[in-house]
């Protein structure tokens, strides 16, 4: 591990993705995701950063289908601190869990590892680990806890390094410029009519932590600087109307 997370250390732009990969890789993983928001508290405006070496129609179809409203491991590291090692099973009975699982299987996302990480200037930062096969049996189990620490400790440098290069830097988000998904057109327009974080989460039934993400993806999507300027930009563009 010390090697490997030296090669990562060391890397920058198309090199930074090769040397993710040949790391996930070699601690029995088939792809890597990071996301963190810029904002030291939940309920602040922020942009928010992914970073990937997953297929990008996923992560479009991840957007678009506001997965981030029911992503069982989402809601694992809002209230725990501790790697969280998921399959299939993890959805309970919850039938838009399973439904949401069974679509992330077709892209490879069967199983896997998430880490939660915070820090003084960041709420939540998190780090997964991925795999095709649906199910962790026993003996995949002990694989994957005799190699969680090499896991948290990967990332942790990543993070580190997603910070000096990226984020400190004032790149923008690599999402800046996408689409709008339906669900962040909803909550622009909510909040065009006044509405808060709380109103609009209790309007859609979902958390307010859970609206302040669709924000921050906002933000990041339009290059604003809050969500006032957001729905100013929305409103020009014949997004959503006043």
């Amino acid at each position: 591990m010390p090697h490997l997370a030296s090669e990562l250390l060391n890397a920058s732009g198309v090199d930074l993705k090769r040397g993710v990969q040949a790391i996930v890789s070699a601690l029995g993983f088939a792809s890597f995701m990071y996301g963190m928001s810029t904002s030291p508290q939940p309920n602040r405006e922020s942009r928010s950063y992914v970073w990937t070496t997953l297929p990008r129609e996923w992560v479009a179809i991840y957007d678009e289908n506001a997965y981030i409203e029911i992503d069982p491991r989402l809601t694992h590291c809002w209230q725990q601190v501790t790697p969280f090692v998921w399959d299939r099973h993890c959805s309970g009975t919850n039938a838009s869990v399973t439904a949401f699982l069974d679509h992330a299987a077709e892209y490879g996302v069967g199983s896997g590892v998430v880490v939660p990480l915070r820090d003084p200037l960041h709420p939540l930062v998190l780090v997964a680990l991925n795999s095709p096969q649906r199910e962790i049996d026993p003996a995949r189990r002990s694989q994957i806890d005799a190699r969680l620490g090499d896991i948290v400790l990967f990332a942790s440098h990543f993070h580190e390094l997603f910070m000096a290069h990226f984020v400190d830097s004032n790149a923008p988000p690599l999402q800046q410029g996408q689409r709008l998904s339906t669900r962040e057109i909803q909550c622009l327009a909510l909040a065009a009519h006044g509405q808060t974080s709380l109103d609009i989460a209790a309007r859609l039934g979902v958390a307010e932590r859970t609206v302040n993400f669709h924000f921050c993806n906002i933000l990041s999507k339009l290059g604003a600087a809050n969500r006032h300027e957001a729905v100013a930009i929305a409103v020009s563009r014949g997004l959503i109307t006043r």
